[in-house]
């Protein structure tokens, strides 16, 4: 298929210039889904490392919803490969209809930061304890024995990327939902960034397949749970999911307080 948008570092290295240490792109996947969470991707490069990064950009990386299924898939271990550091949050369905889509969002993303920061500063913690297991809502395992340890003096400036119009992130951050992340970001919005933003295409893919393998995944496991079409639909609101909904009712992974049919 023809890809009308290549990425590049151009935004990555102008917050470099700005003096971040670190750069994160974000991309959110699930927002519009009637069914299963919300994921925030998070795809963090060392600034220093940018260059080299941008000469090994793996091929046919885009904007995660141009490209197909096994496109995705494919990319899917290089990315992880590729970035210094990469993490997928997620939100409940039960999160959304607590919080709201918006919120839920940022407390994704925020776990996903965490994470992140964990794997990059964890050589900043104390030495003497063995690696944390992984955050419990997050795809990527942490490195950090005693995150509580580490000197904020000491961190590196991290600034971010999002994908799209709003700041979802910032406004999430201190929230009692929320995660302590040790070192907030900085945090810049770009319309259409997983198109222009090789961070951010980074990120969409990485949060596409590990969603699109969840949702995959619960349908093939659970009767109640395949009837909705979920390994198709990937919980959106197709017309087969819909006739479903009308038949069997919603789920437990339904997002309630949303209009479902």
């Amino acid at each position: 298929m023809s890809i009308s948008a290549v990425p590049t570092f151009d935004l990555e290295e102008s917050l470099a210039r700005e003096g971040y240490s670190v750069i994160v792109g974000f991309d959110e996947v699930g927002r519009g889904s009637l069914a299963g969470p919300v994921m925030v991707g998070a795809a963090a490069f060392l600034a220093q490392r940018l260059p080299q990064a941008a000469r090994s950009m793996p091929h046919y990386l885009a904007d995660s919803k141009m490209l197909t299924e096994r496109r995705r898939e494919a990319l899917y271990e290089p990315l992880q490969q590729w970035a210094d550091a990469w993490a997928v949050g997620s939100a409940t369905s039960a999160e959304i209809d607590e919080w709201g889509i918006s919120h839920a969002l940022g407390i994704a993303a925020l776990r996903a930061l965490d994470t992140v920061e964990r794997t990059l500063f964890g050589a900043f913690a104390d030495a003497a304890g063995t690696p944390a297991a992984a955050a419990e809502q997050t795809e990527q395992p942490t490195l950090v024995a005693d995150w509580d340890a580490l000197d904020p003096a000491r961190m590196p400036r991290v600034g971010a990327i999002l994908d799209g119009p709003n700041d979802y992130i910032t406004k999430a951050l201190g929230t009692f939902e929320a995660p302590a992340v040790s070192m907030p970001a900085h945090v810049v919005t770009q319309v259409k960034g997983d198109q222009h933003c090789g961070s951010v295409a980074c990120a969409a893919v990485l949060a596409k397949v590990t969603r699109d393998r969840l949702m995959t995944r619960l349908a093939e496991t659970n009767p109640d749970y395949a009837r909705y079409g979920w390994a198709h639909n990937k919980g959106y609101g197709s017309p087969a999911h819909k006739a479903a909904i009308a038949q069997y009712g919603p789920c437990d992974e339904h997002r309630t307080s949303w209009k479902l049919l």
